[in-house]
């Protein structure tokens, strides 16, 4: 292969040498000879860049690469000059590793970030307003970044003919096929898209895991109106290839890693985690009682934390057999469903197990290999497929209002925490929209500080209109047919802790009366009152106020 003239650019180091396995995983002869160290890439990077990177709640991202680009930035001390400050936007499926990424932003040598994080360091980076950071539905991310959305203002680099979205794609695989084709690792999330969309692409083969070929299922994505649809009608159909398709010529460089995911341990349960996943166990007992579920269920999504991890280790401890999963990412507790059989088949988008749990997992790869599928975000996300397949969607939000919308972002209706994630895909789509939460959750100097179901959300992801079930470790309640009004004191009684059904009580009892009385009664606030809660807990650190009017 010719080598353009920026690959020429590109020093060696003359004691770079690649592993026996190295040479064994990479199967396309020519990308033996971009074989390159970190050290050599990171000079190239330029302030403003636009960088894309693999990965998925802290799975399959890459480590050398991004790490020697903060070495460099660190130790030539770049950051302390405005003519040599380095700033990049960065653009990954989903969260990475915080070694990489929060420090990036604590060298703040992140622009802009898109579309989820969980970085301390990003986050704070974020409220302080040194990152631009916009949230998005994750099916959406990967094709607006297809379309150019985010690159609109973007100059354009001499050497990109045709311009493309991104500078740069830093992936990480764990094999090259014969094609030069991407095999990924743990994680798709936007992987394939990421690559479409970059003008150079770095690829870091990490020879410390296995070569995890076959676990995939890439479709190409096309733009409209060429896009195809998705001939999905079963958790286990393929439809695409096993490794990513890239345009071998837009190889620079491959690296040899051998560093692990950073993913530490699972979120442990707890009391309330496991009250929550007991309600909801009993729940879908009952539909399947009267005829509204399969004895099977249907498809199942979870989301992450301890109350998914208590919701699974549930199932695979309860009555249902041959269940189904297509959710976003697998947690340790999948383990433990496999392993009891009853759990026949599980597609996600990214593998986020502990150390120990992958350790166990690669172990056993022969027994879990045809029963586990990998795919993009843009497919496992994608609304089509969630409604077709008839997903059950269960989810933990930051807060619910008594009417059913969900904050699933916004802390005070400012601070961002996290990002929307894929929740809204599922639960907008789902046949059944759950939402689970503990219904109080402590402060320093109160157990029961701060309640998750509230008057009116502060910042709304999930709409009213888009929830079924609000489950708490108080209780369920089953909002489906029911007005606003109806809605308001099932979620009170059945959800509310103790401490705030009271106060929550009166809110919606004297909202009620209020409204009624000029007509406005469909969904009934006091406005002056409706983010009381919220202001007493900036002024006084605490949602318990002494009454709803002096």
């Amino acid at each position: 292969m010719r080598a353009t003239p920026f690959l020429r650019n590109i020093p060696r180091s003359a004691t770079s040498s690649p592993s026996a396995t190295f040479r064994e995983r990479v199967r396309r002869p020519g990308y033996l000879s971009k074989f390159a160290q970190p050290t050599d890439l990171a000079p190239l990077f330029k302030n403003g860049d636009y960088i894309g990177w693999s990965g998925f709640t802290g799975v399959g991202y890459p480590k050398m690469c991004p790490t020697a680009i903060a070495d460099h930035v660190e130790s030539n001390n770049l950051q302390a000059n405005p003519e040599t400050k380095k700033k990049f936007n960065l653009f990954v499926g989903a969260s990475v590793g915080p070694e990489v990424e929060d420090r990036w932003a604590a060298l703040d040598m992140i622009a802009r970030r898109y579309p989820h994080q969980v970085g301390k360091e990003v986050s704070k980076g974020i409220n302080a307003g040194r990152i631009e950071f916009a949230d998005k539905h994750l099916s959406m991310f990967p094709q607006d970044l297809t379309y150019g959305f985010y690159s609109r203002n973007k100059p354009k680099a001499e050497h990109s003919k045709p311009h493309k979205p991104l500078d740069w794609a830093i992936v990480e695989a764990t094999a090259v096929t014969e094609e030069g084709w991407i095999v990924p690792g743990a994680s798709v999330g936007a992987t394939p898209e990421i690559l479409q969309s970059a003008d150079k692409i770095i690829i870091e083969v990490n020879t410390a895991i296995p070569s995890l070929e076959g676990l995939h299922d890439i479709n190409q994505s096309f733009l409209p109106p060429h896009r195809q649809p998705y001939l999905i009608t079963h958790p286990s159909d393929r439809i695409g290839t096993t490794a990513i398709p890239i345009d071998p010529d837009r190889v620079v460089a491959v690296l040899e890693s051998r560093a692990p995911d950073n993913t530490g341990p699972n979120a442990p349960e707890t009391p309330e985690s496991r009250a929550i996943a007991s309600h909801l166990i009993q729940f879908l007992l009952d539909e399947v009682a009267v005829g509204r579920l399969p004895s099977n269920l249907l498809p199942l999504q979870s989301g992450i934390g301890n109350v998914a991890n208590s919701i699974i280790g549930g199932l695979a401890e309860g009555p249902f057999e041959k269940v189904q999963v297509w959710t976003e990412v697998l947690q340790d507790t999948f383990i433990r469903f496999l392993d009891t059989g009853k759990l026949e088949f599980a597609t996600a988008t990214s593998i986020k197990f502990s150390p120990e749990g992958f350790d166990h997992f690669y172990n056993h790869w022969a027994e879990y290999k045809d029963r586990l599928l990998l795919r993009s975000q843009q497919v496992a996300n994608a609304p089509e497929l969630i409604r077709r397949l008839g997903i059950i969607a269960m989810n933990t939000p930051l807060e619910v209002d008594i009417y059913g919308h969900a904050n699933s972002t916004c802390a005070l209706g400012s601070r961002m925490l996290n990002g929307l994630g894929g929740s809204a895909d599922f639960l907008r789509n789902a046949k059944l929209s759950i939402m689970h939460t503990p219904s109080t959750r402590p402060t320093k100097t109160d157990p029961h500080g701060i309640t998750c179901i509230v008057p009116f959300a502060s910042h709304i992801d999930q709409t009213e209109h888009d929830l079924d079930i609000v489950v708490t470790e108080q209780g369920l309640a089953d909002l489906r047919g029911l007005s606003p009004r109806e809605r308001a004191p099932v979620i009170i009684e059945k959800c509310a802790h103790p401490e705030y059904k009271g106060l929550l009580m009166e809110y919606y009892d004297r909202s009620l009366h209020e409204c009624l009385k000029r007509g406005a009664g469909h969904e009934p606030h006091m406005l002056r009152n409706a983010f009381k809660l919220y202001t007493n807990m900036l002024e006084h650190g605490t949602m318990k106020i002494k009454a709803w009017d002096p």
